[in-house]
C-alpha cells in the first residue's frame, strides 16, 4: 500500500513534511474532520492533496477564486495527476466533460467554488460519486470575524449532512484564536483535529514608515528591487492605474490591477505576472488570493490595509520560495480619517463596526509600535515569540521616542478651544499661529493657542495628531467633516496626571541593506550554468503554456547548478523533482548541465 511519505517523494518530490503537514494528513487519512491553520506557502495544499490520491473517491476542494483553481489545476497537471475544475470560466462543452469525467471516476480533484457546490443540481451530481475528502480552503471567509468574509460560505455546514462519514477539512493562513473556533462552529465541523502552524516568516522583513512622499519613499524602496517582481497595493482604484503608469516612467515594468477592468485586461496583466520574472502589480486588494507565485520578493503598501489579518494575508505573498523578502507600507493622517470613516459610514450593523473598529485599532497599534514588530504581529495570532526578530525595521534600526506630553496638551488645548468642529490641517494652523482667512474668520488667532506650537513644523504636527489618534486621546468625527474630538482619556493627559512618549518620525532614508540570503549565491563561475537553466525553464514554460515555477521553482534549479547531477537518478535526489516531472523534463535540464561541463 502506498504511504503518505512515498507519495511525497515520488510524486511531489520533496523529502519530508512540514510543520504540521503530516498530522493534518493522518487525521483525515483516518476519517477526521480538521482545521489547518497554516501560513501562506507553508505547503497547505499537500495535506488534503495526498489524502485524496491515497483514499478511495474523488476529492472536493472548496475554492472562492478562479484564479485559484486555475493555478492549482495546472500545477497538478504538471505533476500528473488528475485533477479539474468546475466554474463559471469554463464552456458548457468544457463542463459536461468535466462532469463526465467525474462520473466515470477520472478525477482525483475537483475544484469548484462554494456558491457553485451549494447549487442543487451540483450536488445532484455526487449523490452516487464516492467522495474521499472535501477540504474548504481560504475558510476564514466563513467568519464575521475574519478579514474577508463572504456569505456563500455560510452554506458549507450543509456538507456535514450531505456527506456524511466524509472528512472535512478547513484551511486558512489567516486565524486568530477567536476566529479558529468562528470557523469550527460555523463549519459544523465534527470535533476537529486542531493543527495550527506557527505564524512566523522569519525571511520577510517588516518595514513601516510615516508616510510624507509616497511615491519619492516608493522608489527609494524599490532601487533594492530592480528586475524582481513584487506587489504594490493601494486603496483606490484610479491610484493604482496613476501609480503604475509612474512606475513605468521610472523604468519598471508595472501594471495596474482593480475590480473595475476589463475582465480581459485583468486576466492579461494576471497572466504576465505569473509568467514574467520582473513584473510589478499595482493592484487594489483584488488582486492576490490564491497567486501562487513563489518568487515575488517585495509587497508594498501606499495604503493602510483594514486590519492586522489583511496585512499579515497580503505580505504573505512576498517570499513564499522561502527566500529573503520585503515586506514595506507607508501610512499617515489621511489614512487613518479615511479607514475610520469607510467603517462609520458602511451599512453594516454595530456588531460588525465595533468588529471593525478594534481590528483597524490594532493595526494602528502595531503600526507605531517601538520595539521589535514580528512579536505583537504573532502574537495578535496567538504565536508567542520570546526574542526580538532582529529582522524588522524596529530591530535593525531602532525608532528614537520623545517625551510628547507637553506638545500633546497644547495640541488638545487647541483642539478644545477652536470648539472641536475643525479638522487637523485647521488645528496645527492654529498652533504654527498661520493667520489663513479660515482662521481670521472665526477669530482663531485671537486665541490663547495660537501660535504656541512653533517647536515643530507642520509635518511634526500631523504625527502627533496621528498618534493621539491610534493612542485614543483623540477622535476623528466623520459626522462633523473630520472634525478631532477629545476623547475621554484626553483629560487625564490634559491634567498632566499622565506623560506620554511618542515615536520620532525622522526623514531617515529607508534601509538600503538587503537582508542576507538563505540559500546559495549564484557565484560569477557559476552564472552561466544558472542562466542556462533558467533560459530552458523559460522555453519548456512557454512550449507548456504554464508559468516557469510550476516547471521548477528557483530552489529546485539552485539545487541543480549546485550539485550538477548527471542522471536521472541523480536528479530524483533534487528536491522538487518527482517521477512525473522527471519523465517531462528530466532529460532537457540534464543536458543543460552536461553541456556546462
Amino acid at each position: 500500500m502506498t504511504t503518505p511519505h512515498q507519495l511525497l517523494d515520488e510524486v511531489f518530490g520533496y523529502s519530508a513534511f512540514r510543520g504540521e503537514q503530516e498530522p493534518a494528513i493522518r487525521a483525515a487519512l483516518a476519517g477526521r474532520d480538521s482545521l489547518v491553520v497554516m501560513p501562506t506557502g507553508g505547503g497547505k495544499s499537500l495535506c488534503y492533496q495526498i489524502p485524496a490520491l491515497l483514499r478511495d473517491g474523488v476529492g472536493l476542494i472548496v475554492s472562492p477564486l478562479i484564479a485559484l483553481m486555475q493555478d492549482q489545476v495546472t500545477a497538478l497537471h504538471e505533476l500528473g495527476i488528475d485533477a479539474a475544475y468546475l466554474n463559471s470560466s469554463l464552456s458548457p462543452e468544457a463542463q459536461h466533460e468535466v462532469i463526465d469525467r467525474l462520473h466515470h471516476g477520472r478525477l482525483k480533484l475537483l475544484y469548484v467554488a462554494p456558491e457553485r457546490l451549494m447549487q442543487p443540481h451540483t450536488k445532484a451530481l455526487f449523490y452516487d460519486i464516492p467522495v474521499s475528502i472535501i477540504a474548504i480552503d481560504e475558510a476564514h471567509c466563513v467568519s464575521q470575524w475574519g478579514h474577508d468574509f463572504r456569505p456563500d460560505y455560510l452554506a458549507l455546514n450543509e456538507l456535514a449532512t450531505l456527506f456524511q462519514g466524509v472528512p472535512r477539512m478547513a484551511l486558512t493562513a489567516t486565524a486568530t484564536p477567536t476566529t479558529s473556533s468562528d470557523i469550527a462552529a460555523r463549519l459544523a465541523l465534527n470535533a476537529p483535529a486542531v493543527l495550527v502552524s506557527g505564524f512566523d516568516r522569519p525571511n520577510i522583513r517588516y518595514l513601516v514608515k510615516s508616510k510624507t512622499d509616497a511615491r519619492r519613499q516608493l522608489l527609494t524602496f524599490l532601487k533594492n528591487h530592480r528586475g524582481e517582481a513584487g506587489i504594490v497595493y493601494c486603496l483606490a482604484r484610479k491610484k493604482t492605474e496613476r501609480v503604475a503608469g509612474w512606475l513605468q516612467t521610472q523604468g519598471f515594468t508595472a501594471l495596474p490591477y482593480h475590480a473595475g477592468m476589463l475582465a480581459e485586461d485583468r486576466a492579461a496583466h494576471q497572466h504576465r505576472f505569473v509568467t514574467e520574472e520582473s513584473v510589478i502589480i499595482v493592484a487594489t486588494i483584488a488582486f492576490g488570493m490564491g497567486i501562487d507565485k513563489p518568487d515575488l520578493r517585495f509587497v508594498a503598501h501606499l495604503d493602510l490595509p483594514k486590519s492586522i489579518e489583511s496585512y499579515y494575508q497580503e505580505t504573505g505573498r512576498a517570499g513564499r520560495d522561502g527566500e529573503p523578502a520585503d515586506a514595506w507600507m507607508v501610512y499617515g493622517l489621511q489614512d487613518v480619517v479615511r479607514l475610520r470613516q469607510f467603517v462609520d459610514s458602511s451599512d453594516a450593523d454595530e456588531h460588525y463596526k465595533r468588529v471593525e473598529r478594534h481590528k483597524l485599532d490594532a493595526l494602528l497599534g502595531w503600526c507605531e509600535v517601538t520595539d521589535c514588530r514580528r512579536r505583537p504581529l504573532l502574537a495578535y495570532f496567538g504565536d508567542e515569540q520570546s526574542h526580538p526578530c532582529g529582522n524588522c525595521d524596529n530591530c535593525l534600526a531602532p525608532p528614537a521616542t520623545w517625551d510628547g506630553t507637553q506638545a500633546a496638551q497644547k495640541l488638545l488645548s487647541a483642539v478644545y478651544r477652536t470648539g472641536q468642529r475643525f479638522g487637523a490641517t485647521h488645528v496645527v494652523d492654529v498652533l504654527l499661529g498661520d493667520a489663513t482667512q479660515k482662521i481670521i474668520r472665526n477669530g482663531h488667532d485671537q486665541l490663547s493657542v495660537f501660535g504656541i506650537g512653533n517647536e515643530l513644523d507642520a509635518r511634526g504636527w500631523r504625527s502627533v495628531i496621528r498618534q493621539l489618534i491610534v493612542q485614543r486621546y483623540l477622535v476623528v468625527n466623520q459626522q462633523r467633516y473630520g472634525a478631532l474630538v477629545l476623547a475621554q482619556d484626553s483629560r487625564a493627559l490634559l491634567r498632566g496626571e499622565v506623560s506620554l512618549r511618542l515615536r520620532e518620525d525622522k526623514k531617515e532614508p529607508m534601509l538600503n541593506k538587503k537582508p542576507p540570503a538563505q540559500k546559495t549565491i549564484v557565484s560569477e563561475q557559476d552564472r552561466d550554468l544558472w542562466e542556462a537553466l533558467r533560459a530552458c525553464r523559460k522555453r519548456l514554460a512557454a512550449e507548456h503554456n504554464v508559468p516557469p515555477y510550476v516547471i521548477f521553482h528557483d530552489a529546485t534549479l539552485m539545487q541543480m547548478m549546485e550539485y550538477r547531477p548527471h542522471s536521472p537518478n541523480a536528479l530524483l535526489g533534487i528536491s522538487g523533482v518527482g517521477q512525473a516531472k522527471l519523465e517531462r523534463y528530466g532529460e532537457q535540464f540534464l543536458e543543460v548541465i552536461r553541456e556546462s561541463g
